[in-house]
């Protein structure tokens, strides 16, 4: 069996979850090379590598000295924020295939640079969006494409998860998260909410989103945070933070529909992603993991009706899951949220072998990534509505749908 030879730019704890839990697991994958910007980080992780598979890669801090190896099948980026796109630029423009981990972009600028180098150089290239393989997000879909939800109308989404613990520690930690909400307001995390809506509604293949407004709170929770913790973040104290507690965003769409985006971070909450599904024959809500289909129930506009039918979707996955996750191991739900991780590796590795087309491409990342830049323009305008670029230069009327794994078709 060929295995691909991977190389890991960003050695963190995403870049680091995905070696040890995923990649090592692959018996189609070697990991060759390791790059972080702080050596112990690479070599911590290089250690573990050999310690499973026999193998040292090589380290470096230098990203250049990574993209310059020879034979190289392809590289995984997981690295800050600020540094995803032109890393993706410089391997695309040496052919290698590329692997893009999530953020939201500094720029529109910087996104167009980033599609144009796709265009030019046809590299192969995959954004890791590994929500979009979510068991409930791909129910949900499923669903849709199956026709039970009518004529979808209206998407909500969130990232819903309290981080105080890993954004203020980012001096000690050496994180990225620090410096963004220390200087920046904006949706700053949006992909994991929009890219399994972006994919349902056909975002890029037949329908557009074409503007959005953003609204940021005020910005108390991680002051809080660190008046309560002020004895192990003294240098924080009295410091103000740019990014609002709450931020909402309202996307319009080409064909009618609307989306809504939370990104709830700074205030004490359990983690949610909120996916839901409005349309005229009912409704999908991941949060009760909940199935309402019109007429089916007389009192479903009461609270009896949650309380009865929590997880009621359950009914439909022999039916409406996908075969991955219809044939996922145990072992695969353990490495990593839940079994996406492993699955989203899995379409990327075969996706590369077999030469097809990656189901998540440069057109998505662009447009997801650019709600960043664009809600950070609108907050500071008090909620003026921004156009949100068409990255595939009018392509999306004729693009035809691709989802991102075969969905069964449903005999009715």
């Amino acid at each position: 069996m060929k295995k691909l030879k991977i190389a890991i730019i960003g050695c963190g704890k995403r870049g680091t979850g995905l070696v040890r839990n995923v990649l090592l697991n692959m018996d189609d994958v070697e990991t060759v090379a390791l790059c972080d910007l702080y050596l112990d980080k690479a070599e911590t992780l290089a250690d573990l590598v050999e310690e499973r598979s026999s193998l040292r890669p090589l380290v470096s801090t230098k990203h250049t000295d990574i993209l310059n190896i020879s034979g190289l099948d392809a590289v995984l980026i997981s690295t800050s924020w600020e540094t995803h796109v032109p890393l993706a630029i410089d391997a695309m423009k040496k052919g290698i295939p590329t692997a893009l981990e999530v953020c939201g972009a500094y720029s529109i600028e910087s996104l167009w640079d980033l599609v144009h180098t796709w265009e030019e150089t046809q590299t192969p290239f995959m954004f890791m969006e590994n929500c979009c393989f979510g068991k409930t997000e791909l129910l949900g879909t499923s669903l849709v494409r199956n026709g039970l939800l009518g004529e979808i109308v209206h998407c909500h989404g969130c990232y819903g998860h309290y981080l105080p613990y890993e954004i203020i520690p980012g001096i000690e930690d050496r994180h990225y998260r620090l410096r963004n909400y220390l200087t920046r307001n904006c949706e700053n995390y949006p992909t994991h909410e929009l890219g399994p809506i972006a994919k349902l509604l056909n975002i890029n293949r037949g329908n557009q989103m074409l503007s959005l407004v953003s609204v940021a709170s005020k910005s108390v929770g991680l002051q809080d945070y660190v008046r309560r913790n002020a004895e192990k973040y003294p240098h924080l104290v009295g410091k103000t933070f740019a990014q609002g507690d709450i931020i909402n965003t309202i996307i319009t769409c080409a064909d009618g529909s609307t989306i809504s985006l939370r990104l709830d971070t700074t205030l004490p909450r359990s983690y949610a992603r909120e996916f839901t599904v409005r349309g005229t024959g009912g409704l999908y809500e991941q949060n009760t993991n909940l199935v309402y289909l019109y007429g089916e129930k007389e009192y479903w506009e009461t609270d009896q009706y949650y309380k009865d039918n929590h997880n009621n979707a359950a009914r439909f996955e022999k039916d409406y899951l996908p075969a991955a996750w219809q044939e996922i191991s145990p072992e695969d739900i353990e490495r990593g949220h839940g079994g996406m991780d492993a699955i989203e590796f899995r379409v990327f590795v075969d996706a590369l072998k077999n030469g097809t087309e990656m189901p998540i491409d440069v057109y998505d990342a662009a447009a997801w990534m650019s709600i960043t830049a664009l809600s950070a323009m609108s907050i500071a305008q008090g909620g003026t509505p921004q156009a949100i670029p068409d990255f595939t230069n009018g392509m999306w009327t004729v693009r035809p749908p691709k989802d991102v794994l075969e969905l069964p078709k449903v005999s009715k």
